[in-house]
């Protein structure tokens, strides 16, 4: 079972995000789960949101508590809440980022080799496609090219499920922008 727990702001879309993953696992024929954490519900806020994806039914409801992936939708709240706490060994972290792991102040960090640490702009990407800054879309699909775990198709079925219109398409346009960036950044990797 993959757990992810997602990190971000009222208003950035925390909750729609993992409910979005949960729906392309679904999809694909997977178990999944998404639910929130909230503290005090207002815009600008902290806020959490888990998702479970496994191939057998999840019986667990809890929090989750030792993910083996972060998602985290705003970069200022690295050194403000303990983001990585519980992480994993060798777990995936995608952060709404412009700025390098370094200029984040997350060198020892990567420096550990202990995770597989990835930046994106996903905040950028949000506001080219969707004219908002709400950075879930672009990040939802980096994560699904960083980890295979569900694929493009379904992270679009998804999105399509949740917004319709020109907001939908929009947010489709952000999706694939983030996905193929990744896969160029991973093939240079590999090249």
């Amino acid at each position: 079972m993959l757990q992810v727990r997602i990190h971000g702001r009222g208003g950035q879309g925390v909750v729609s995000g993992a409910e979005m993953l949960s729906v392309a696992a679904f999809l694909e024929g997977r178990h999944a789960q998404a639910f929130p954490s909230f503290g005090s519900e207002r815009m600008g806020a902290p806020v959490m949101a888990f998702c479970r994806i496994g191939d057998e039914p999840i019986r667990s409801r809890e929090p989750v508590m030792e993910p083996d992936a972060l998602i985290i939708q705003d970069a200022t709240l690295l050194h403000q809440v303990d983001l990585f706490n519980g992480l994993r060994a060798g777990g995936t972290v995608l952060i709404n980022a412009t700025r390098s792991q370094d200029e984040l102040g997350l060198d020892e960090l990567v420096a550990s080799n202990r995770y597989k640490l990835f930046t994106l702009p996903a905040t950028e990407i949000a506001l080219k496609h969707v004219g908002r800054a709400v950075p879930n879309v672009p990040l939802l699909a980096a994560f699904a090219a960083l980890t295979g775990i569900v694929k493009l198709e379904s992270v679009i079925a998804a999105i399509r499920d949740k917004f319709a219109g020109k907001v939908g398409e929009g947010n489709v346009a952000a999706a694939t922008d983030a996905f193929e960036r990744v896969r160029k950044e991973q093939e240079g990797q590999h090249a």
